[in-house]
């Protein structure tokens, strides 16, 4: 077990005692949630609470099985195996945090699938290894339902082998605490990010994608607290990444200037 503190997270609901209860019943856990809503952070500190090593994937197109796996490489003239993330926590016990799963390709759903049934085993067959998971072994996946579409989706036979938490922003008085703590912005300050935020969310949907992040609302008052200019800061953390339209970029602004004047 490590011996680490844990990074920062602020419950919303039960979901640590949740994920106690699963690690402990060598349950795998899939987390929905918008992005930027902690889900992350919560894992990071949730293994850290637990004492226990951490592997994330970050998945992406080209992400393969291989890569969870692993492959052999060339060392000083010798071809060796070298052990994946995925094989690393099975090996050794930890946490395999695979961080938007659904964007990975097929094969990765297909090696997880021994390690998400009652034999929670993985397969190597380059090397002709069947590893069984230790105990101390829990296999994380995360998801953003609203990026979802017929090319990109988890199968339901892929989401029936996990038990499921839904993260979301938390609640303003919840969301006041993480900004205070996280940019150092004096409460008054806070508060109109805060209010301004909710506000800016009621778009999505209609101009906007995605609401604002509680990632980005800390990024904002980091940008604020360090001396930047409120507007400046808030074009920069809370408009540009959420909108290329020009339009879109200038009626967020304007409600921007009318919390904030300017």
């Amino acid at each position: 077990m490590l011996d680490v503190a844990a990074p920062y997270y602020e419950p919303v609901g039960h979901e640590c005692e949740l994920f106690e209860y699963a690690f402990h019943q060598k349950l795998p856990l899939l987390l929905k949630g918008p992005t930027g809503c902690g889900k992350t952070r919560f894992v990071s500190h949730m293994a850290a609470r637990l004492g226990l090593p951490l592997q994330t994937v970050a998945c992406h197109d080209d992400l393969t099985a291989s890569d969870l796996t692993g492959r052999f490489l060339l060392q000083g003239g010798e071809t060796v195996w070298t052990d994946g993330p995925l094989t690393r926590a099975v090996r050794n016990g930890g946490l395999c945090y695979l961080d938007e799963v659904v964007e990975a390709r097929k094969d990765v759903t297909v090696v997880m699938h021994p390690l998400t049934d009652d034999r929670r085993v993985l397969p190597l067959d380059r090397t002709g290894e069947l590893l069984e998971a230790p105990d101390d072994f829990m296999l994380v996946a995360s998801y953003n339902p609203g990026y979802q579409h017929v090319l990109k989706s988890l199968k339901p036979s892929t989401r029936q082998r996990f038990i499921a938490l839904e993260l979301g922003f938390p609640p303003p008085e919840q969301e006041l605490k993480i900004l205070i703590r996280e940019s150092g912005l004096p409460r008054e300050k806070a508060t109109a990010l805060i209010n301004l935020a909710n506000r800016l969310r009621e778009l999505k949907g209609q101009d906007l994608e995605e609401g604002v992040s509680t990632r980005l609302l800390v990024y904002c008052g980091r940008l604020i607290q360090a001396g930047m200019p409120i507007l400046q800061s808030a074009r920069a953390a809370l408009v540009e990444p959420l909108s290329d339209d020009e339009d879109v970029r200038d009626g967020l602004m304007e409600t921007i200037s009318a919390t904030f004047g300017g």
